[in-house]
């Protein structure tokens, strides 16, 4: 058996698990039973939109901070973050005692701003950009001896996010195929090599957001690239993977057996589909690997086994206005 991750410098998943279990409940398994129908298969959907902080990002979170020794639990910690990473970080220093600094682009949205500040974390505003969001952080980081939460490219990091998986498989070990997001790759590879650790084949189907797509844009280059941050729905995808990615443009590229991606109209279709089908709200980044089954119903493709597909809602903060325009867009809108 393969143990990518317990063979990296970290928690493991183990350790991982245990930090996310003693803090947070399993989130559900939902049937989805018109896309059942309609895709001739099981879908169920685990539902980290209803995790605490409104989404997956608090698991790796969660996990790093248990890594901290008592100097650095001193010291702080600092994290870079579109938004939902740093209103984990904030949720989860705060409940270890521990001070936080979170840097965020300007375009960040005004709900994950005001909840990272509400944990009692520092909130910062950079620059219009991820990458220089990211930078300042790097910059506090080295001048005050704060501890980096990277949002992704961190192995007990990714540990963390592969609970995800872990928890699925117990409800469902039977389960052929797992649908995520991709972004910087810390939910694709930490899902896939939780997978892999327990012996499970199930295949992890990786979804990109067309105009967030520089992890699979590096795959397709074969190393780590750069693109132009482009305004997007799903936000919480935005950003750069660091040309000098460690851990998780390897372990995608190594454990993700399928990609898909998807353009900002199907995008909007999820996310109105979740609020009208399922009684669900998500936000862009968090319907992405929905918008990739939906766009997937047209195909019918057939099943990798006899088990459920699961898709992952990976989050749910989205401000109100905008959810109340994507709602109300015509189901047609380009």
């Amino acid at each position: 058996m393969k143990r990518r991750l317990d063979d990296m410098r970290g928690l493991g998943l183990d350790g991982a698990w245990r930090a996310v279990s003693e803090a947070l409940r399993p989130t559900p398994l939902l049937w989805a039973p018109a896309l059942s129908e309609e895709l001739g298969r099981t879908v169920l959907l685990k539902l980290e939109n209803l995790q605490e902080t409104g989404s997956f990002k608090v698991r790796g979170a969660l996990a790093r901070l248990a890594l901290l020794d008592p100097a650095e639990r001193a010291r702080g910690v600092v994290a870079c973050s579109s938004g939902n990473h740093g209103r984990a970080v904030a949720w989860a220093a705060e409940r270890a005692g521990v001070d936080a600094v979170v840097c965020v682009p300007g375009w960040v949205d005004p709900v994950k701003r005001a909840a990272i500040q509400r944990h009692g974390a520092e909130a910062r505003l950079v620059g219009e950009s991820y990458d220089e969001a990211e930078a300042e952080a790097e910059r506090l980081a080295r001048e005050t001896g704060r501890v980096m939460i990277h949002p992704f490219d961190d192995p007990t990091v990714v540990a963390g996010q592969g609970t995800v998986g872990l928890e699925i498989l117990a409800s469902r070990p039977d389960v052929v195929e797992v649908w995520v997001a991709l972004s910087g790759g810390g939910l694709a590879a930490g899902v896939a090599c939780a997978l892999e650790a327990a012996g499970s084949t199930a295949e992890v189907v990786a979804v990109t957001a067309a105009r967030a797509r520089v992890m699979r844009a590096s795959l397709e280059a074969g190393r780590p690239v750069e693109l132009p941050e482009e305004p997007t729905l799903a936000s919480a995808l935005a950003g750069g993977i660091g040309l000098e990615n460690q851990v998780t443009f390897r372990l995608v590229r190594d454990t993700v057996g399928r990609h898909e991606e998807v353009s900002e109209r199907s995008i909007r279709r999820a996310v109105r589909y979740a609020w009208r089908e399922l009684r669900l709200v998500a936000e862009g980044g968090g319907a992405t690997a929905l918008a990739g089954v939906l766009d997937a119903r047209e195909a019918r493709p057939p099943a990798s086994g006899d088990g459920p597909l699961v898709v992952v809602l990976s989050g749910g903060n989205v401000d109100l206005a905008v959810l109340a325009r994507v709602l109300s867009d015509p189901d047609d809108a380009g």
